[in-house]
Formats: structure tokens, sequence, C-alpha cells
């Protein structure tokens, strides 16, 4: 620990108090021995006060001292980092539908481990913390608006179906559009709460076939960006997936590349999860980032506890040695 991280560090300045007491004590001590050794007889006072008594008789003392810092920094109010649950934000939960999401390379599909994972996450996600669902393929549905609500949206993730295309950047934007509407209710940008985006999908956006268009994947990725709003990105699956088209095993491979430069332009993360476990993992992990914020603040407790318990001990020491207080 540096000064830097106490609160009032002008209350060390009680230290120099403590090391007037630790040379008092000192100083005490040199001036009993030298009337002891004046006065007494060598022989009889080696019997009634043992060498090993001397030493132990500091004991109290000492612990008393150590005690006295101890407390001495708590007063000066040491400062440290600790996570803290949010009671504001908005989260929007986009969930890729497409039917490359059936494929069974994740048990029992990819689509059935997602739902099982966002259900976890969304139990598991601070309170406070308002929660909507998008799930889109050829267009984007917003099936629940940001909510305090966690039964609306885990009800509404085991409703979701299949359905043909991949408009990734139609998500992004629906779901950006929802964050804004719920700023404007609670008064404005300026004073809402921190929102980001969590989209899992397996694949390359193939309605606009350039993510660069301006309802494109990169170019929402960009707007996010534009207002503030981080698109965490999961690509979910392997590159073995396939998926049974009317007869035919189509290769379904998870495209990593796209999804991290989604995260990249929005100022978001990516993440890869190839099974139920990994997914879970991640969304813990977003869970953790999202859900509690890192704050300044006072750490004394510690110290006042590791304090109080010197001073019961230096107590107690002296009782037990000494058959008096220190």
């Amino acid at each position: 620990m540096s000064f830097f991280d106490l609160a009032s560090p002008w209350w060390l300045l009680v230290l120099l108090g403590v090391a007037g007491l630790v040379g008092g004590y000192i100083y005490m001590q040199r001036r009993r021995k030298e009337r002891a050794l004046k006065f007494a007889n060598l022989d009889l006072l080696n019997t009634v006060a043992p060498k090993t008594r001397n030493r132990s008789q500091h004991v109290p003392i000492v612990l008393m001292i150590i005690a006295l810092i101890v407390l001495t920094v708590a007063m000066a109010g040491p400062q440290a980092d600790r996570k803290v649950p949010r009671n504001k934000a908005t989260v929007m939960l986009v969930i890729d539908v497409s039917r490359s999401m059936d494929a069974t390379d994740v048990a029992p599909s990819r689509l059935k481990a997602a739902q099982e994972a966002g259900k976890k996450f969304a139990d598991e996600l601070t309170e406070g913390i308002n929660l909507g669902l998008i799930s889109y393929a050829g267009t984007a549905t917003t099936l629940v608006s940001p909510t305090p609500d966690r039964a609306a949206t885990k009800a509404a993730i085991d409703k979701l179906q299949l359905d043909d295309k991949t408009a990734t950047g139609e998500g992004i934007l629906a779901a950006v559009s929802q964050i804004k509407t719920l700023n404007a209710v609670l008064g404005g940008d300026a004073g809402a709460p921190p929102a980001q985006v969590v989209l899992l999908s397996d694949g390359k956006e193939t309605v606009p076939d350039d993510p660069d268009d301006p309802r494109g994947a990169f170019t929402s990725a960009r707007k996010a960006k534009e207002e503030q709003i981080p698109v965490n990105t999961i690509s979910f699956g392997t590159r073995g997936g396939t998926v049974d088209l009317e007869g035919d095993r189509i290769p379904v491979p998870v495209d990593d590349d796209s999804l991290r430069r989604i995260a990249q332009l929005s100022g978001g993360k990516f993440f890869t999860a190839s099974s139920l476990d990994e997914l879970n993992q991640v969304y813990e992990n977003l869970q953790n980032q999202i859900g509690y914020e890192t704050r300044r603040g006072d750490a004394s407790r510690p110290w006042l506890i590791a304090g109080t318990l010197l001073v019961l001990l230096a107590v107690i020491s002296a009782v037990a040695i000494n058959r008096r207080l220190p």
C-alpha cells in the first residue's frame, strides 16, 4: 500500500506518538536494568528473574505496538477497488435463429443449447438490470423490451423458432433502437444507465451480401459505437457443424472473423464457445462484467478487525505472562 491509497494520510502522524512510546519503553527498560545491576546481588537477580522471562515479558507491549500501528492505518482510511452490483443498466440479448442454428455439433443442437444458456444468464444477471430479447434470421424481432422481469425473457427464449437467412445488422440495429427508446423514457441519453448488447450467432451475415451496406452488420456495429453501446459477440458452434436441408447435409461452420470484427467496431468483446459448458462460462464472464462495476472505496474494516484482535492478544498475554495489563 502507498500513501496514495489512503483517504486521510495525515492520520499517519499518530505513528510518531507510537514511535515515541517505543522509545520510552526501551528507555525505561534500560533504566530498570541499570538500577537492578546497581543495587541487586547478581546471583540472586538471575535466580529471581531468569533470562527467558526477560524475553517473554516484552510480548504484550510488542503486540500492543503492532496493534496501534494497524489501528493508525485504519484511521488513515485505506482505499481499495471493489466490485459492487449495478442497480441500473440495460442489456439486450440478441440471438441468431437462422437454420444453421439447428446443427447438432453442440448437443442437443446449437439453438437448444443457446436457449438453455440464455435462460441461465437471465436468472443470474444482477437484479435491477433491464434485460431485453431480440431474435433474428432474415429480419429482427423484438420479443421482450428491456425489463427487470426475468420471467418474460425466459418464456420468450423458450419459444424461439428457426427461420431462413441471417440479417445480423438488423438484429444489432433493433437492439440499439430498443436501448435508445428506453433511454428516452428515462430522461435522455445523458442520464441513461450504461447499456450493452450481447449477440450470439454461429455464422456470417447473408442479408445483405455486404456487411458494409447501410443496414449491414459492420455498419450497424459502427452505429452502436456512435451511440456508445458496445456489442459483445459470441461465436457459437464448431467448424464441423452441418444441417439437413431437404435431405442434403450442408456444412455450416462458425464464422469467427465477422463476429470478431463486429465486436471490434462497436467497442465490445469477442468470445467463442463450442459447447454448452463453454457458453455458460462466457455468459458468466459477461454477467460479471455487465452486472458489476468497480468502485474505489473504504477498506479499513480488515485493519480495524486485525488491530482489535491484536489489542485483545496483548491484554491476554500481559495477564498470562506479567500478571498485569500492559
